[in-house]
């Protein structure tokens, strides 16, 4: 288990993982992408509530891409099925 410095809005943090150092890095990087966005958008809000904003609208990314896998998988699934019955 490894341990990366990483910095998200100008805050230092020390992340303990198993996952490769570089790897944490990029994770930190989007992060860091997403809260500045929201922070130039709103220059006025806190560093907390960006981070928060920035997670739901990773949060939302996230479910949609997880319920649209979902549907793509239904899809191949039936279609699986109407293939393996046409050989029946």
């Amino acid at each position: 288990m490894g341990s990366v410095e990483i910095t998200i809005l100008g805050q230092q943090y020390r992340i303990t993982g198993d996952a490769p150092d570089e790897y944490i890095k990029e994770l930190a990087r989007f992060v860091d992408e997403r809260v500045r966005e929201i922070h130039e958008k709103a220059p006025g809000i806190t560093p907390q509530k960006a981070a928060i904003l920035a997670a739901l609208n990773i949060a939302d990314e996230l479910y949609r891409y997880k319920k649209e896998q979902n549907e793509l998988t239904r899809n191949i699934e039936k279609k699986t099925e109407q293939l393996v019955r046409l050989f029946e």
